[in-house]
């Protein structure tokens, strides 16, 4: 597929490398550290990579957020010499200027071994940084040759049309926005972002596909996550009853295709018009996992009955 309105061509499925790298130095609040429990190592990593290039999945987003640029350093290791489209975001501290951003960009292209980003993305909306002045030192860096397509990350349909309005002014599109999106998390349908999408021609990358691993199968009542995924909405005792009733509908239907329930409902979302699952992947097992949802199609009613069973999750 190709990223919005751009040249850049991209998969149909990517990797969240938000848990790459050596995290021993992030801050203990950090989620790429508490989030999805103890990082592997670099030769995992690197299977994760090397399964996902086999497998046709080519697209790596990782930010200088993560792991105060550990995942960017990481990606940049196992990425150089390689086919591979490369996402990064800015800033590097969320307290930072949208005049750092020159800096804050050659940065990231030190760590990541490049000399020119493929997708570099505004990672969220804040007051102090003008959306405007933020798209052209944005459009400032593509004519430079430092980005190739420009993103935006965690916006509302209402920044997302301001971005794109301001990129249009220097005759560039806005390529994508990144959001929480999965079949437990339905609000980009509810809000307007992900009809600003289509609408705009934007596409829309879904985080956190999975739902934390809510959507794997693996977790229930009786079996919840470690760290801080067990506190989120979709493992609190009062969705726990819901979760239940999907994970059996995404097996059932897996069954069916002789696929896992993580690879059902990622292939729910490939199958969303201009949506770009990026499931984390830290070895060769999640990765050959969650390449797996490129391998079967499901048919209509299949896919309305995911849609139905899920519809009130607009949170």
């Amino acid at each position: 597929m190709t990223l919005g309105q751009t040249d850049l061509r991209v998969s149909r499925l990517g990797i969240g490398a938000m848990v790459w790298g050596d995290m021993s130095t992030a801050p203990r609040w950090n989620p790429a550290r508490n989030v999805y429990g103890p990082t592997s190592t670099a030769e995992e990593q690197r299977a994760a990579l090397e399964v996902s290039l086999a497998a046709g999945v080519n697209f790596v987003d990782t930010a200088a957020m993560y792991g105060k640029g550990a995942s960017e350093r990481r990606v940049g290791e196992l990425t150089t010499g390689e086919d591979v489209v490369v996402a990064t975001k800015f800033p590097f501290g969320f307290f930072s200027r949208a005049s750092s951003l020159p800096a804050t960009l050659e940065d990231s292209l030190a760590r990541l071994q490049r000399t020119r980003i493929d997708l570099y993305q505004v990672h969220f909306p804040v007051r102090w940084m003008s959306i405007p002045t933020l798209m052209n030192l944005m459009a400032d860096a593509v004519e430079a040759g430092k980005i190739r397509t420009v993103g935006v990350s965690n916006y509302s349909a209402g920044q997302m049309r301001t971005a794109h309005a301001e990129l249009a002014r220097r005759d560039l599109a806005l390529a994508s926005n990144q959001v929480q999106y999965s079949l437990l998390h339905r609000a980009p349908e509810n809000d307007g972002v992900l009809g600003a999408c289509r609408e705009l021609g934007i596409t829309l990358i879904a985080y956190m596909p999975l739902a934390s691993g809510a959507l794997t199968g693996k977790y229930s009542a009786a079996t919840r996550p470690a760290g801080w995924r067990r506190y989120s909405g979709a493992f609190r005792d009062k969705n726990l009853v819901n979760l239940k009733r999907v994970a059996d509908l995404l097996g059932e239907i897996g069954g069916r295709h002789e696929r896992s329930p993580s690879q059902v409902a990622l292939r729910w979302l490939i199958q969303q018009d201009g949506v770009l699952p990026i499931p984390g992947a830290k070895n060769a097992t999640q990765a050959a996992q969650n390449a797996g949802a490129l391998t079967f199609t499901l048919d209509d009613e299949e896919v309305e009955a995911l849609s139905q069973a899920t519809r009130a999750n607009g949170r």
